[in-house]
């Protein structure tokens, strides 16, 4: 044990949360078996431990702690509650808990949260059920937050979140990585949702940071475990989208926390060891026939790192790309993308044609990026009324503080 630590415990209690509240909780539910008991059981332990350690000091291994202390309060909390007497009488979740006590091997424990998206990504729960439970379980994010993402009302989140849990408990959804057989066929929605964690990491939906590293980096960690699993090009693709995007952290914010876009950040600060792993799984991704969305994706992520500065990108290189990712993967946010860098080759006039063109289907209507790329392209055309009308309600629809001051700063910036 560290020396005591009163003063400051609180405060460490709170950074081991923020960092292995969602491990300790995916292996709480390995060992109970059941989703709303294991939460309870992650508060119980934290609770215990803001009571233990201010006097007892921070154990060696807080999480194996944690563990321990959430799955004993709950079998304490079972045996109030059921009222027996002999342990003949223990129901399963509390005797799956005793059984795994000397089972709590590191491996088994890092592997916990790979479990955990699985069962969340199951086929017997529906794709905006897996997403929201995901996003909640495995990130912690607030149903609120996943709701603002998603642009849904949060009651909706909160009813799919407890139906997801519902269908694992009633149609007993096996805690663990399917077997080789099935894993193709299960691999779409874990990718899908393992980007949507790193995306979270890589720039926060809100809040006053812009990024989570936990996130991004357990999305890499969970991404390699995949990656392990089976060879596949989109794996390989995903991976290398992942560590091309997070070579750029550094460089991404000022010394003051401020936005520094991409044209402006200082290359020397980006991750070359990142780069060089992601371009090299980019190629490997592409030599195959079956080159699919994430893949291209991290190809345009590598020309954009290939370029010594801005100056030198190869914006046609990369249009054609989108032009490819937008044949077999459409989607509105694919056009806007293509737009932006049709507009770096082009000129801001044709970019925003295009962008006018996404606006008149009715899409996008609520997306703040599309509204702050519409915004630039008429400030660059001099159209300040337009270019002040496009931040402002981009900034209406943003909830994360950095973002924030970044349209302020521009909406200062304007003429008159």
């Amino acid at each position: 044990m560290t020396p005591n630590i009163a003063g400051d415990s609180a405060a460490i209690v709170d950074s081991i949360y923020r960092s292995e509240s969602r491990r300790v909780l995916a292996t709480l539910i390995r060992l109970l078996g059941d989703f709303d008991l294991a939460e309870e059981a992650l508060h119980d332990a934290f609770r215990a431990a803001l009571e233990q350690w201010p006097r007892d000091g921070v154990p060696d291994n807080p999480r194996a702690w944690l563990v321990s202390a959430g799955r004993f309060k709950a079998i304490d909390g079972l045996r109030r509650r059921a009222r027996f007497d002999a342990l003949d009488d223990v129901p399963e979740p509390i005797d799956a808990a005793a059984a795994e006590a000397a089972a709590q091997d590191e491996d088994s424990v890092e592997d916990d949260r790979l479990r955990l998206i699985f069962t969340c990504c199951h086929p017997a729960l529906a794709p905006d059920a897996q997403v929201a439970l995901t996003l909640r379980e495995i990130c912690g994010l607030t149903t609120e937050e996943i709701a603002h993402a998603f642009l849904v009302p949060a009651p909706t989140v909160a009813q799919r979140i407890v139906r997801a849990k519902a269908k694992i408990r009633d149609a007993r959804i096996p805690y663990q990585v399917p077997s080789r057989a099935e894993l193709p066929q299960r691999l779409d929605s874990v990718l899908r949702v393992i980007y949507l964690v790193f995306n979270e990491g890589y720039s926060a939906s809100s809040g006053a940071s812009l990024t989570r590293h936990d996130l991004s980096g357990e999305a890499i960690r969970l991404g390699r475990l995949v990656l392990e699993m089976l060879e596949e090009p989109e794996v390989m693709g995903l991976l290398a989208l992942m560590l091309l995007h997070e070579s750029r952290r550094a460089a991404r914010t000022s010394n003051a926390g401020e936005i520094v876009l991409l044209d402006q950040q200082d290359r020397a600060r980006w991750n070359r060891d990142q780069i060089a792993e992601g371009a090299t799984l980019v190629q490997r991704a592409l030599s195959s026939r079956r080159t699919g969305p994430y893949a291209i994706q991290a190809a345009i992520s590598a020309a954009h790192a290939d370029a010594s500065e801005a100056a030198r990108t190869d914006w046609a290189r990369i249009v054609g790309l989108y032009d490819l990712l937008a044949r077999i993967d459409p989607s509105p946010i694919v056009e806007l993308n293509r737009a932006v860098a049709v507009a770096m080759r082009d000129g801001p006039a044709a970019g925003l044609a295009l962008v006018d063109a996404i606006f008149a289907r009715g899409e996008l209507a609520d997306y703040r990026l599309a509204h702050a790329a519409r915004a630039d392209l008429c400030r660059r055309l001099g159209r300040t009324a337009d270019a002040r009308a496009g931040y402002e309600r981009a900034l209406a629809l943003t909830r994360q503080d950095t973002e924030r001051r970044f349209i302020e700063r521009r909406l200062t910036e304007l003429p008159g």
